[in-house]
């Protein structure tokens, strides 16, 4: 009740500074110019007004008398007015145990007509409360149509809610058990160099409550479990407190018009710092000009540069090097090329210790020599079910012609190659395939002219 008298109070103030400002003292003002004009002997009226309180009573007479003319609707101040109260919450009763409710507005638009004070009052004075009653609806396959109502504080005001009604479906609330699994969230603000390896939920099931027809869309319950979180800065296992739990359906959807019990659960998270040093594999695109070999590669000033890499521990361990191509293409003229490159982000790497490298190419005159009875080593890609072997004993070595400079292929002996063939496609029979040879040197040129004869039973 006080609360209410404080905002009529309020009222009446803003009110009477406009009474007095646009009425009481222009009257005031033409007074004393009528009596200044007429120069009348008598002092009696000036006597009187300039006595301090007689204004004040003028004012609050005529205050006063305004008041309730306005009230009384014989003034009217303005003209009628609207005023647009958007996005109102809607409060709906019903029995949310029981029932799950379909089709339900969360806000809505009350447009209020009427004379400006009677607007201004209501947004001083009014909860704005719209009301959806479900209480004496029961659950039915049927939709039905009710009406939203408004809880009106100003009687002279006409209103009009948009919508004014919402077509809803009322089914009855059943529940069921639903495994629990989670999803990482924000793994990206993760430290680098740190990794998740075990995540455990302090649940393994949850209720889950709706409609028959909402419980069988659902795919999967899932916790979500933020790693954007200032705590999680080292290794260790920690504990994530009130993670939020949400349903999907079959498409991914978040579902919204189901209950989860408990609605959130604690995640205890391990995380670990898993790294490996790899070597920079570097890769050549292109030709040298003729009678040109690539004498040495340096990277940052070694000719056998490593990089840490950082990752889980799965993806770490398959990671041998990180590769860089570098474009050689009609070079040799001079006796080297610096080149300045991005080291590759690895995929599944989550940091290295250098993205950037420098490589010194150097050049050299090419020579070559035949490196003899290379032996062939077990073929790659057959087929599941087959055997294969070489058809005779010779067919087991191959010759390879190298290229390079001097020093590099005198240091080069049979056991150094790594001769293959690629069985790819191949059935049982007999069959003459070409030879290959792993390449991971870019400073040497392998040539190998023979074919062998390879039996596949």
């Amino acid at each position: 009740m006080n609360k209410i008298l404080k905002k009529i109070g309020k009222f009446l103030k803003f009110l009477y500074n406009i009474l007095d400002k646009n009425l009481i003292t222009p009257i005031s003002r033409a007074i004393y110019y009528l009596n200044k004009k007429l120069k009348s002997n008598t002092s009696h009226i000036e006597k009187l007004l300039n006595r301090p309180n007689i204004l004040i009573y003028v004012s609050l007479a005529f205050a006063v008398i305004v008041f309730f003319l306005v009230d009384s609707r014989v003034i009217n101040l303005v003209e009628t007015e609207a005023e647009v109260l958007t996005n109102q919450p809607v409060n709906v009763l019903y029995n949310k145990e029981a029932y799950v409710v379909e089709g339900l507005v969360d806000t809505v638009d009350i447009i209020l007509t009427g004379r400006k004070s009677d607007l201004y009052l209501a947004k001083q004075l009014g909860d704005h409360e719209v009301l959806l009653d479900l209480t004496d609806y029961a659950a039915s396959n049927e939709p039905y149509k009710v009406k939203l109502t408004y809880n009106q504080t100003i009687d002279s005001l006409s209103y009009k809610i948009d919508p004014s009604t919402v077509t809803v479906t009322i089914k009855n609330k059943v529940s069921s058990l639903s495994s629990l699994s989670y999803d990482l969230l924000n793994e990206n603000k993760l430290n680098n160099k740190l990794s998740v390896g075990d995540v455990s939920l302090s649940k393994s099931e949850v209720v889950v409550k709706g409609s028959q027809d909402s419980l069988d869309k659902i795919a999967t319950v899932k916790a979500l479990v933020d790693l954007n979180n200032s705590d999680l800065n080292d290794s260790g296992t920690y504990d994530i407190d009130n993670v939020l739990l949400v349903a999907y359906d079959v498409n991914g959807k978040m579902m919204s018009n189901i209950d989860i019990v408990p609605s959130t659960v604690t995640a205890t998270l391990t995380l670990n710092t898993y790294s490996t040093s790899v070597p920079i594999s570097v890769r050549t695109k292109g030709n040298l000009i003729t009678g040109k070999a690539i004498s040495s590669i340096s990277i940052n000033g070694s000719s056998t540069y490593s990089v840490s890499v950082y990752g889980e521990q799965s993806v770490i361990d398959t990671i041998k090097n990180v590769p860089v191509s570098i474009d050689i293409n009609g070079l040799g003229a001079v006796d080297s090329k610096t080149y300045n490159v991005t080291l590759p982000k690895p995929s599944g790497v989550r940091y290295m210790s250098d993205s950037n490298a420098k490589i010194v190419v150097s050049f050299g005159d090419e020579k070559q020599r035949t490196i003899e009875n290379v032996p062939i080593s077990s073929p790659k890609n057959l087929a599941s079910g087959l055997t294969a072997n070489a058809k005779t004993e010779s067919d087991q070595f191959v010759n390879v012609v190298v290229k390079g400079v001097q020093s590099v292929i005198d240091s080069l002996t049979a056991d150094d190659i790594v001769a293959y063939v690629d069985l790819s496609g191949y059935t049982s029979g007999e069959h003459e395939v070409a030879v290959q040879i792993e390449n991971n040197d870019p400073r040497i040129e392998y040539v190998v002219t023979k074919n062998i004869t390879i039996v596949i039973k």
